[in-house]
């Protein structure tokens, strides 16, 4: 039990909302094959050719989506404010930031927040603006992590298909409230603590 108290619904909810859920491999922005919630090959997860063609279960991308961030990302962004209690905010904020670079290690702006400097910390955060559409993404972790400013409701976007070449279908977004299956998947991995 102990282990999800800082890794809460309303945490998984916001990082989700950062990005969206295609329950099929698609290519990214970049041409990287991705699935579910921005889950990548990198991740430790195959991805493709696994969902390739092949869409998983809403509750099986939000399993797969909890036990990467608790088992993977959450321990990567304890250590990198080691000594630091965090809020749920400033923790979901950072979170959210590492699920999408892979890069709270390195990033100054945590070098800065860890160091009392805060306003160059605020600044460093948006050194993270590449490509350019991530930039509405990297405000909403920044007002998250250092505001405390929440923005989702429950609701995101999933995407339905992907088209033969890998990309998504956007006329096919939708927006569902997913907090019953991301609550089952939680009562999943207690389970299998």
């Amino acid at each position: 039990m102990a282990r999800h108290l800082l890794l809460s619904e309303r945490t998984l909810l916001e990082i989700i909302e950062h990005e969206a859920i295609v329950r099929e491999a698609y290519k990214d922005s970049k041409g990287i094959w991705t699935w579910g919630v921005g889950v990548t090959n990198d991740s430790g997860h195959d991805v493709f050719p696994r969902y390739h063609r092949k869409p998983a279960t809403l509750e099986k991308v939000l399993a797969v989506f909890e036990w990467l961030l608790r088992t993977k990302y959450l321990p990567e962004v304890r250590r990198a404010f080691e000594g630091v209690t965090l809020s749920e905010a400033q923790l979901a904020g950072a979170l959210s930031f590492h699920w999408n670079t892979g890069s709270i290690g390195e990033a100054f702006w945590v070098k800065s927040f860890l160091a009392g400097n805060l306003d160059a910390a605020y600044r460093e955060f948006m050194n993270w603006s590449t490509p350019q559409e991530i930039i509405g993404r990297r405000r909403l972790e920044r007002a998250l992590f250092f505001k405390g400013t929440w923005t989702s409701d429950g609701f995101v976007t999933l995407i339905e298909r992907v088209h033969r070449n890998g990309n998504p279908d956007w006329s096919s977004r939708r927006q569902i409230d997913i907090r019953p299956q991301l609550r089952a998947a939680f009562a999943r991995s207690e389970i299998a603590a």
